[in-house]
């Protein structure tokens, strides 16, 4: 024991100490033939420090390719293109190169795989060596669309083994119809993040598909703001432009604005590639047509993505006929909106110059005397009132597109809009090789009502009171004529597609039905269901004229679908029974127990049953109103504001401008604020002993006798006017580069009486060499020193007594540390 204590009774001090350490480590590590280890030694190493080995970085790891933020550089190239949107883009292989993007479209298209967003950092390390290997397959021509057996990376969900799978897996496999690849989704991610800024910033302003920050509502705004007053209409079907198109079309639309072969030839091997969608019918076998037994319900993993809700389902079903159909052309994917939008460019450009030729003012109509700047004109509370009085009338057309889908609003007679339509048909025959006839092209007029994105277009004829002051200041009251565009939802429209789903029969008095969908869902989560669809039915109305009539149609139909749906499941016959137990927006629960458990209250109150939310809108009040908020003649998507908003407060001249409008209308900015905080603060908070400086530095200006005697001969020699035009000089150089006038009017005086003592010659020089450091324009950013040099010359004045002496000698310091 003794001699175990001896052994154990350094290492409180040595333990501490490197080199001693080491000594015991040495000592303690046991021989490796002898298996039995001392608990000494054990106890000794346990106090040894383990030194950490620093790793160097893996050459290796595709993580040092991560130079950049992706986001950041997929920035940058929309500030370049819409900075030079005409410029011809060439060098588009150099951003395929960008390992970024290509981590950046990992993490979009895995996010739309499993549900949830994938950060950079969660990304594994062999994900990230498929995914280099992806990119240098697109770099070396190597990649293949529509791969089904060998990829270079699968999707995080897919934990196939396809070499082990057998034949017949394998030809169901290459036979039938399969999900776009997960790398081919990576891949059109990639290519849409370099294309689209190029497109976007050419794109003509009246095409709303298939683009960002523009929807449906979006045309519908447009078309009340600038189509009222429009007698024709000329509606056209360009859709089957969405199916296909040639490739060398498509190809050569492109090369218009890319000149990137690397890019152009990926894109047109993604045409060229056949996609395989046969099945396993066509090849001859036959389905089972026997009835499979009940199967329960598949759990769902917890990384794989759950199905649509019944509600997002519903109202997807709902979708216009102009917005049903997306375009897919062969392996491009996502990348195919895109390529439509630029093929129908060629048609916005030509439609526009049609309007700018079309466009013919009368003065008889006010409102339309100036093509631009509609917005300053006509009545200012009714912007879509438009005067129909006078012979002459002016003649206008407008045009928008959504998707292939065309409106033209015509204002004059209807055989210019069959002029136009003739042009059209000809323009489409000879560009897109479409064969269109006058069905294609219908023209109709207001009167009858034009569909369009199931929203009625019709005209109402109001009679305003038009009161003026006449001669002789009588004011006179008459009756004005006027129309004002309506857009209002089609009911017609509204029944025809609750019919589709299965929700009414019946066409003159649709009943009803019931929705067994739901059947087995809790009350509570089918009344969450419908309250959902509800409220985006109602948003989706937002900007119809009877929001408040066709929603409350809609909110009718699915309380009596679910009411003869609780009707069958809780066995009450009717839906009068049903309403009066649960009320009139199902908000009671209707399966009660009595006498077996406490009142629904109090298990809602114990947290032991589920609430049950009623259904809203089950009265038109409870409809939120037509959103009429005015919409601006020149608008554009809040991206494309921030863009330009950005790009011209980054020019110079712009910057310019701003501080020369700045000084001259005595403001500040708030960053010379915050300098001129800043820089007060810095030399008030400098401590500097007037009097020493004085006393060791008689150099500056001598003693204050020398001063005295030097003022006295300097006024003997009429000095003074040379003094005072330099003073003059110096405020009227802060005058033009001070913040306001009031501030140049005090440094002004401020120099003024500085001057006056200043009477030596070798002041002189000094006061001469300080104006020649004022026109510099380096020095003449700041002014703020005056104040603190004018704060501690006082405090001189107090200690010394000698006003002169001290104002001169903080004068000169300030200047002197200043430069």
């Amino acid at each position: 024991m003794r001699r175990s204590f001896s052994i154990l009774a350094p290492c409180k001090w040595l333990k501490h100490s490197s080199a001693c350490t080491n000594v015991y480590c040495s000592f303690t590590n046991p021989v490796p033939s002898k298996p039995n280890i001392s608990p000494i030694s054990r106890y000794l190493s346990y106090f040894a420090p383990q030194r950490r080995q620093q790793q160097s970085p893996d050459p290796d790891d595709p993580a040092n390719l991560l130079k950049e933020d992706g986001v950041s550089l997929c920035s940058q190239m929309w500030l370049e293109n819409f900075k030079e949107p005409d410029k011809t883009a060439t060098n588009l292989a150099s951003y395929l190169r960008k390992f970024e993007l290509w981590v950046l479209a990992y993490q979009k298209v895995s996010c739309d795989e499993l549900g949830a967003y994938v950060p950079r950092s969660s990304i594994q390390r062999s994900a990230l060596e498929n995914l280099l290997a992806l990119r240098n397959s697109v770099l070396d021509d190597r990649f293949k669309w529509g791969a089904r057996l060998d990829f270079y990376i699968k999707s995080p969900r897919d934990k196939t083994d396809y070499e082990s799978l057998s034949k017949r897996k394998i030809k169901a496999i290459l036979t039938t119809t399969q999900p776009t690849p997960f790398q081919d989704r990576i891949v059109q991610e990639v290519l849409l993040m370099i294309l689209e800024p190029i497109y976007e910033s050419r794109f003509s302003q009246k095409s709303f598909a298939f683009r960002p920050g523009r929807t449906a509502h979006t045309v519908l705004r447009v078309i009340r703001r600038n189509f009222a007053g429009y007698l024709w209409y000329v509606k056209g079907d360009l859709s089957v432009v969405l199916d296909g198109m040639k490739v060398g079309f498509v190809i050569s639309s492109l090369m218009r604005d890319v000149r990137d072969k690397k890019v152009i030839d990926l894109i047109k091997s993604a045409l060229v590639t056949p996609v395989v969608t046969t099945s396993r019918a066509e090849d001859g076998e036959k389905k089972k047509t026997t009835k499979r037994k009940y199967q329960k319900k598949r759990v769902l993993a917890d990384d794989e993505p759950k199905p649509d809700p019944y509600w997002l389902e519903t109202f997807f079903g709902f979708a216009p006929e102009e917005a049903n159909k997306s375009p897919q052309w062969g392996h491009c994917g996502i990348l195919s909106p895109l390529l439509v939008n630029v093929c129908l460019d060629e048609l916005d450009r030509w439609m526009e110059t049609k309007v700018r030729d079309f466009y013919k003012p009368s003065k008889s109509d006010v409102i339309w005397n100036n093509p631009e700047g509609e917005a300053d004109q006509g009545n200012t509370s009714w912007p879509e009132f438009v005067p129909t009085s006078g012979p002459d009338k002016t003649r206008k057309m407008d045009y928008v597109r959504y998707g292939g889908h065309i409106l033209i609003g015509v204002r004059g007679p209807r055989a210019d809009a069959a002029t136009l339509r003739k042009e059209l048909i000809e323009f489409v025959d000879q560009k897109y090789m479409l064969r269109l006839d006058n069905e294609n092209l219908p023209i109709e007029h207001i009167t009858k009502g034009i569909m369009f994105l199931d929203h009625v277009l019709c005209r109402r004829v109001v009679y305003p009171t038009l009161r003026y002051t006449a001669t002789g200041g009588k004011i006179i009251s008459e009756k004005g004529v006027g129309t004002l565009l309506s857009v209002t939802a089609s009911l017609k429209q509204c029944i025809k597609q609750f019919r589709k789903l299965n929700f009414i029969k019946g066409d003159r008095d649709p009943d009803p039905q019931p929705c067994f969908r739901m059947f087995h869902a809790t009350q509570a989560h089918t009344n969450a269901q419908m309250n959902k669809f509800l409220t985006t039915v109602a948003e989706w109305y937002r900007f119809a004229d009877n929001r408040k009539k066709i929603v409350n149609f809609c909110s009718y139909i699915i309380r009596g679908s679910l009411a003869k749906l609780y009707a069958a499941k809780y066995k009450l016959r009717s839906r009068a029974k049903v309403y009066k137990g649960s009320g009139r927006d199902l908000r009671r629960p209707l399966k009660e127990k009595k006498g077996l458990s406490p009142e629904y209250n109090n298990l809602l109150r114990m947290g032991l049953a589920e609430s049950v939310d009623g259904l809203v809108y089950t009265r038109m009040s409870l409809v939120p109103e037509t959103d009429y908020s005015p919409f601006p003649g020149n608008w554009r998507p809040e991206h494309e504001k921030f863009l330009m908003e950005y790009l011209t407060l980054d020019e110079p001249k712009t910057l310019e401008e701003q501080k020369r409008f700045i000084r001259e209308n005595g403001l500040v900015s708030p960053q010379d604020y915050t300098s001129m905080l800043v820089w007060n603060y810095k030399r008030n908070a400098i401590p500097m002993d007037q009097v020493s400086i004085l006393k060791d530095q008689p150099f500056l200006l001598g003693s204050s006798s020398n001063f005295n005697r030097d003022d006295g001969d300097d006024q003997k020699n009429k000095e003074e006017d040379e003094d005072s035009d330099d003073g003059l000089h110096i405020a009227r150089i802060g005058y033009e580069h001070c913040f306001n006038s009031e501030q140049a009017a005090y440094y002004c005086n401020k120099l003024i009486s500085f001057q006056h003592v200043c009477k030596s010659q070798r002041n002189q020089n000094r006061l001469r060499q300080v104006i020649v450091l004022f026109r510099k324009r380096r020095f003449l950013r700041r002014f703020a020193f005056f104040e603190s040099s004018f704060a501690s010359a006082r405090c001189i004045h107090r200690s010394t007594h000698n006003r002169s002496s001290s104002l001169v000698i903080a004068r000169y310091n300030a200047l002197q540390s200043f430069v």
